[in-house]
């Protein structure tokens, strides 16, 4: 056919939509353990669960060899206190993360991440992901080890976060035999491939395509053990309807996306964009417990103009190096690097002030640029090609740049950080939302669980490393969990309901497109739920919501699956919406720690504070209810108790649990 464009002239109209049109029909599944979502942590509990015996299937809304947040790849592992250069106890690291992460943290995801997140590298590594510098492709690199050729990264190697420490410009700070060595470079882009690989020999079915709509109560009652779900497929429109003995929620969450939507509208998410709220809106329409909803903190990535993280030289990702002014002047900010432990200087508004004064002094001239072509060829080489090229959407980045002629060595890169001065007050992120979980990763469903960043907070900077371990946790106690639980049977009028709303938009003739209804939500999230918070301002923020479900709603109209599925994404986003700001009423309070400021409630309250915010849907009724923080107990004494038998490392040469 050639491009889409020569198509639109040659022949005069669009093509037609090459795949058939299925709206209506069904097909039904029965599986043990059902996952909804094929990310990392979704695959990594679809292999953990058909390892100890369970009949698995996925559902996938997009292709799962690159689906996901960590579908384009990663680089940095965090959190791995038990690879063999750690200086570091795993359960001593874990109680340094939750210091890290403040008082509403989840020590329950931290303590399995740095109790099993090696493990779980390592089993990577088997099924075939790379790890290892094994082309000793970076010899002379700082933090490569020479015995184990594993590649330490700069990140948390002084800290035990991504915070700057005030001592980095002293002698001899962060020296290489004090360093903490936590965080791993990996070949993030070998992982997912190498996930649907083991999916695939494990007998896991994948169900690509397919985007979860609901989950399934027993006997159709809300708040009822969950015995299934439903999806439909993003190609023919076909619904599926799957039974299963459990459920491992793992859609992700994002939260950025209630307020934006592209370049256009606000800036682009961070996050993977077939990230849209499932999480939220599946587990409350089933009744389960939500908490951490309230908060949220304004965003860089990709705010204001679009420029994503890495298009700003100095950045996170930029390792090891420094900014420059236009005489090649450095600049007093630190290099995301061993010089300062890896800190991540955007955050630190000491510095940000610092650097602004000189501009506007004349003490640096504009434009400030990353000076790529200062740095050690073995460090830029690093950089570019490791770092930058095996994170997200950084490999992207760096092919077209070099397609144009960049030159690591020689060029330098411009920083848009100054030159914007852009407010983005507005552009934010939720902080932490997420399902309530126990020790076995379980929701307050019975049957249902959650991994990843579908649970609560969980305090770590890379997700990537928390989903495989909570992923791979959730999956072995799925596993363990239906080997004594009978399949219930689904209540067919929820199916058909939920049915009908699923179609609801593709048996519209004509009406609204969902990026008009999604774009409609980030702008009310923005004005009235953006940097300035009050009473009055989240009830005008509730009032416009309703006239969209009001007047939008029942005109959104989706001709083909591709357009229904970016529609029910939108219906998950705008309940997402309402939860959020139900849970921010109720917090009447200002508090830094919950990324919360409210108008007119300026004041800290220190005995509100000792709680986590839950909340749930019961007939249609928000109910609120307090849990104490730290509710998990002892980390250490309280994981072993739950993991009596972990065996460790998975060894192929036993085998299976499979019959």
């Amino acid at each position: 056919m050639g491009t889409w464009h020569e198509y639109l002239k040659t022949q005069g109209t669009p093509p037609e939509w090459p795949y058939p049109i299925k709206f209506g029909e069904e097909k039904e599944l029965e599986a043990d353990v059902l996952i909804l979502g094929g990310g990392i942590a979704g695959c990594w509990a679809a292999i953990s669960a058909a390892r100890n015996g369970a009949k698995v299937v996925i559902l996938e809304k997009a292709d799962v060899r690159r689906s996901g947040a960590g579908g384009p790849g990663c680089d940095h592992w965090c959190n791995v206190p038990g690879n063999p250069c750690s200086r570091v106890d795993p359960d001593t690291w874990a109680i340094e993360e939750m210091k890290a992460g403040g008082d509403f943290a989840n020590g329950i995801g931290i303590q399995i991440q740095c109790r099993e997140d090696w493990d779980t590298l390592q089993e990577m590594e088997q099924m075939g992901g790379k790890i290892r510098d094994t082309d000793d492709e970076f010899l002379g690199v700082e933090g490569r080890q020479d015995d184990t050729k594993l590649m330490v990264c700069s990140r948390y190697s002084a800290n035990n976060s991504i915070v700057l420490r005030k001592d980095w410009q002293e002698p001899g700070f962060n020296p290489p035999e004090e360093r903490n060595n936590t965080v791993l470079h990996v070949w993030g882009t070998t992982f997912k491939p190498a996930l649907r690989r083991e999916c695939e020999r494990l007998g896991v079915e994948m169900y690509e395509r397919f985007m979860a709509t609901s989950l399934l109560n027993e006997n159709g009652r809300q708040g009822g053990r969950v015995v299934g779900a439903t999806g439909v497929n993003t190609r023919t429109g076909e619904f599926l309807i799957v039974k299963a003995k459990a459920v491992i929620l793992a859609t992700g969450g994002a939260n950025d996306t209630l307020w934006m939507l592209d370049t256009e509208h606000g800036g682009l998410s961070f996050s993977s964009r077939n990230v849209s709220s499932a999480n939220f809106d599946l587990a409350w329409r089933a009744g389960a417990t939500l908490t951490m909803m309230e908060g949220s903190s304004p965003t860089t990535d990709g705010a204001g103009l679009g420029h994503k993280w890495y298009t700003g030289a100095g950045d996170a990702d930029y390792e090891n190096m420094y900014l420059v002014d236009a005489d090649n002047k450095v600049l007093p900010a630190p290099p995301h690097g061993w010089a300062d432990g890896g800190a991540l200087f955007p955050a630190n508004r000491d510095v940000v002030k610092r650097i602004r004064d000189g501009i506007e002094s004349g003490e640096f001239q504009l434009p400030i640029y990353g000076d790529s072509a200062g740095m050690k060829p073995e460090e830029a080489h690093a950089t570019w090609d490791l770092t930058l090229s095996e994170e997200s959407g950084g490999r992207a980045m760096v092919k077209s740049m070099r397609e144009s002629g960049f030159d690591p060595g020689r060029d330098q890169i411009l920083n848009y950080t100054y030159m914007e001065l852009q407010p983005t007050e507005q552009f934010r992120n939720g902080r932490g939302a997420g399902v309530l979980v126990d020790w076995d990763l379980k929701t307050t469903l019975e049957g249902l669980y959650a991994a990843g960043t579908s649970a609560f907070f969980c305090g770590d900077h890379s997700c990537h490393a928390l989903c495989a371990s909570n992923g791979r946790y959730a999956g072995r106690k799925a596993a363990a969990y239906v080997k004594g639980a009978e399949a219930r049977s689904l209540c067919r009028e929820q199916i058909d309901r939920e049915k009908a709303r699923v179609l609801a938009p593709a048996q519209r003739e004509e009406g609204i497109d969902w990026k008009e209804l999604h774009f409609a939500l980030n702008r009310i999230m923005q004005y009235y739920v953006g940097g300035y918070r009050s009473e009055r301002l989240f009830d005008l923020a509730l009032e416009e919501i309703r006239q969209l479900e009001e007047y939008a709603v029942p005109r959104l109209c989706a001709p083909d699956p591709h357009k229904l599925m970016r529609s029910l994404e939108d219906l998950s986003l705008i309940q997402h919406a309402k939860i959020a700001i139900q849970a921010m009423k109720e917090r009447r309070l200002t508090a830094r720690e919950l990324c919360v400021q409210r108008l007119d409630y300026p004041e800290s309250d220190p005995e509100e504070l000792k709680n986590y915010l839950l909340l749930r849907q019961e007939d249609g009724e928000t109910k609120f209810s307090r849990l104490p923080i730290r509710f998990w107990g002892n980390m250490k004494e309280e994981y072993e108790k739950h993991n009596p038998d972990y065996a460790g490392v998975y060894k192929p040469e036993n085998g299976d649990g499979r019959e």
